[in-house]
């Protein structure tokens, strides 16, 4: 790193410290004192780690180097939007999933006057700065309580700086029918650098759907720091899918934090189609018995583009059982990291774990680094890991050419097929059909980066058919 990059780094921690500093200070008589207090140890604890480094085990994969010799302003989302930016990301309601749908343009909270939904069920949905105050009685119980990250000054700064996020809560015994989608939209002339903090709470025996996604407009630098604590309470079920489609400017760290009851059950599916450098974290514990947790992902990464995904799933006690699967295609010089950790602790005898992590590297010049692991202390458990990394089936291309279809159409059908088995767990049909279109029009190079927010809204074109029959393939 050069003198001058060095000093930017620098400057961009020191800008961050003033900006949590002012706030603090702004805040002290109006935010609740147990925020107070978790912002001040937050903040000393990101002074003394600063910004992660590749000496780290976590970050040994993943270089930030290089995006914080950029210059951020960390003030960005603080700032009033203009009403021509707010018509901009309201164009986002013409969303074609069926869900109801909460937009956070640029860091500002874009549904409602009051920025509170509250269902006729109990259902609540709104900004984080809203909730602190207003629903302080369902916020503090658990916020802060499942980001225990020690030494990651990522979640560390997240706490002390975050300015918005959402926050969703499900009464006891209410299976909610509406699918919540949160979206996360940026599209500035500012290098933004944003900390979003999201609580999801989900009372005993509950439901829930929702779709976070991440998206982009604009491709200036930003650097997105999303950090999101989930409470699933006894016999609840919660299925989260993460939609992300950034462009390659952009840094985007999201770390998911989920504790579950007994009976519980958390799908999560994450979709990455695009981004600069993308690194997802996803730590699950599994602390009631009869806990369900399945976890699986697919990413798509081309040109320099680099994806980490780290799971972390903890088997705290006895009958849980856990699925991680993870698929992904690389292509060019672009990068994937897998790192799928379950953790069975001494008692948890009776544990059904399994992980595995597949791979297509499509050129040399790709890289794939994989690990799955096991850490295990009971003996009574059925436990399994496995991770591939290969190249396109050239006895199966053969026999699809051999039918008519040509070369660049049989790779296509081969990669769907491979991407299949993720995209088929999607339980929504609208979105289900949308990331299948979405999926095929990034395989063909279409879809570098969204078009208008292409995630939420965008029309599909006219569906991939292939005649063949693809069990034989």
């Amino acid at each position: 790193m050069s003198n001058k990059a060095k000093e930017i780094a620098i400057n961009l921690k020191q800008d961050l410290l003033k900006k949590i500093d002012g706030n603090i200070k702004a805040k002290s008589n109006s935010e609740q004192a147990w925020l107070e207090k978790l912002r001040k140890d937050a903040r000393a604890e990101f002074d003394l780690l600063g910004f992660p480094t590749v000496k780290l085990e976590a970050w040994r994969k993943t270089n930030l180097k290089s995006y914080l010799e950029r210059k951020f302003d960390v003030n960005a989302i603080d700032k009033d939007l203009s009403s021509s930016e707010a018509n901009t990301a309201l164009m986002c309601e013409a969303n074609k999933y069926d869900t109801d749908l909460y937009t956070q343009y640029n860091g500002h909270w874009m549904k409602g006057a009051d920025g509170v939904t509250t269902y006729d069920n109990g259902t609540i949905v709104c900004p984080m700065s809203i909730a602190i105050n207003i629903f302080s009685e369902l916020v503090e119980p658990h916020f802060g309580k499942y980001a225990i990250d020690k030494g990651n000054a990522l979640t560390a700064l997240n706490t002390a700086d975050f300015v918005e996020g959402y926050f969703v809560y499900v009464p006891d015994n209410v299976e909610h029918d509406r699918s919540l989608q949160m979206v996360n939209l940026i599209d500035s002339d500012n290098n933004i650098f944003a900390n979003m903090r999201n609580l999801v709470v989900l009372g005993k025996n509950s439901k829930l759907r929702m779709l976070h996604c991440d998206d982009s407009v604009s491709e200036n630098n930003c650097f997105i720091n999303n950090i999101t604590e989930i409470s699933i309470a006894d016999g609840a079920k919660l299925d989260l899918y993460k939609l992300q489609n950034k462009d390659n400017e952009s840094v985007v760290i999201t770390s998911t934090f989920v504790e579950q009851g007994a009976d519980s059950n958390f799908a999560s599916n994450t979709i990455i189609l695009n981004g600069g450098l993308v690194k997802n974290d996803t730590k699950v514990l599994l602390n009631g018995r009869g806990a369900n947790a399945d976890v699986i992902g697919l990413y798509l990464m081309d040109g320099h583009q680099l994806v980490d995904n780290h799971v972390h799933i903890t088997h705290a006690v006895s009958n849980c059982t856990s699925n991680q699967l993870f698929k992904g295609i690389v292509d060019e010089y672009a990068h994937s990291v897998f790192n799928g950790h379950t953790l069975v602790a001494k008692d948890a005898q009776q544990t059904l774990a399994f992980q595995n992590n597949n791979n297509i590297q499509l050129t040399k010049t790709s890289k794939i680094d994989t690990n799955p692991f096991l850490e295990i202390y009971a003996d009574d458990v059925k436990c399994s890991h496995g991770a591939t990394v290969g190249q396109l089936d050239t006895a199966a291309m053969f026999y699809i050419m051999q039918r008519g279809i040509c070369e660049r159409n049989a790779k296509m059908l081969l990669m769907l097929a491979f991407v299949g088995q993720v995209i088929d767990k999607i339980e929504l049909p609208n979105l289900r059909a949308s990331m299948t279109e979405l999926v095929g029009k990034r395989l063909k190079g279409e879809l570098s980066s969204c078009d208008q927010c292409s995630i939420t809204c965008a029309e599909p074109d006219k569906p991939i058919h292939f005649e063949i029959d693809m069990s034989k393939v």
